[in-house]
């Protein structure tokens, strides 16, 4: 019973903090984007009469005229007639159509190498991730193999070092994975790090770091190019000339084809994986919780069961994306072991 009081006490808490509005005046659909999207500057939340607590970040362009760096606050607020954010230089934020989002000069893209919230986020992410590794590896200075195993927090990080490694690593590539190891580490505490900062809802966190299509490309090319570095010669055999009848590889090559499409489409699955299932997670809470806004103009039952009913279903979808942290950081490293693993398999001698 206390804790049913709890959930209904939160939700009149949130309830109460909805300002006064239409129904039609709040778009679901434009919270979803803005916390999924990438941004020139940190949103945090809104307050007042059309006022909004904004962290502004570093612009740096090349433009017509050169280069140029300067902060996002120099960017107008509200967009004009032409749904053009207008700033400096002669530079703006487009806010529709094809280019939305983008820096724009004369309506066109210019180079874009600002410090963006997802890049912004993951600069966070990382240095939170080196203070956590470092801080366990001085536990490790001063003592000795025969000590006793470590507890709190440094036991926590080794209990993830040794699954990961043991479970996950070791099987997926076979001998010699110990050259292997430090990149797929890296890998599995670089995305459970970013998925587990994106839960917060408030910075440092927030960030949709991993479910950018940009990042997952940069650490489906590594695992691509690693697997393609570290393939033997009858990895590449397998590919060009198969153990398969000969009328499937000449004179029409179907197999090698086949083999070789199959050599991109494996960091593809990687890319697409990791990307579509965070975005889609972070879009499901953002949207559920939308649910108390959406019904702010009904009577007071359908705002307490629906706002009740949206808590639920909140708490239920974070405690779900906290088991989803871990399993796309573990998928992810997973595949990408086993891909070099296969890279560096050896023929079977009967």
């Amino acid at each position: 019973m206390n804790h049913i009081k709890r959930l209904l006490s939160v939700a009149l808490l949130m309830f109460a903090l909805v300002p006064a509005m239409k129904a039609e005046d709040f778009s679901a659909k434009e919270v979803v984007l803005e916390h999924i999207k990438d941004s020139h500057e940190w949103h945090v939340t809104d307050y007042g009469e059309g006022k909004s607590l904004v962290i502004p970040l570093p612009v740096i362009v090349n433009s017509s005229t050169g280069w140029h760096v300067f902060c996002s606050s120099e960017f107008e607020h509200h967009a004009d007639a032409n749904g053009l954010r207008q700033g400096p230089y002669g530079l703006a934020i487009a806010t529709e159509g094809d280019n939305a989002g983008k820096i724009v000069e004369n309506g066109e893209p210019v180079l874009d190498l600002s410090i963006t919230k997802t890049v912004a986020v993951m600069f966070i992410n990382v240095a939170i991730l080196l203070c956590c590794i470092l801080f366990s590896a001085r536990w490790y200075k001063n003592r000795k193999a025969s000590d006793n195993a470590p507890g709190g927090f440094v036991g926590f990080v080794e209990m993830l070092v040794m699954y990961v490694v043991d479970d996950i690593i070791k099987p997926g590539v076979g001998k010699g994975y110990e050259k292997y190891t430090p990149y797929l580490l890296t890998c599995f505490f670089f995305i459970f790090t970013c998925n587990v900062m994106g839960l917060i809802p408030f910075p440092p966190g927030s960030g949709n770091v991993t479910g950018n299509i940009a990042v997952t490309f940069f650490l489906a090319l590594c695992t691509f190019l690693i697997v393609q570095f570290s393939g033997n010669k009858h990895y590449w055999k397998d590919i060009f000339w198969p153990d398969v009848p000969s009328w499937l590889k000449a004179p029409i090559p179907i197999i090698p084809v086949i083999e070789f499409v199959g050599i991109f489409t494996k960091p593809f699955a990687l890319m697409i994986r990791l990307f579509a299932n965070m975005m889609a997670g972070h879009a499901i809470a953002v949207a559920i919780t939308c649910i108390i806004f959406l019904v702010a103009a009904q009577t007071v039952a359908v705002q307490l069961s629906m706002s009740a009913l949206s808590v639920i279903m909140s708490i239920f979808m974070m405690c779900l994306e906290c088991l989803v942290c871990f399993i796309q950081a573990m998928v992810f490293t997973m595949l990408s072991a086993v891909f070099i693993g296969l890279a560096r398999v050896e023929p079977e001698h009967e």
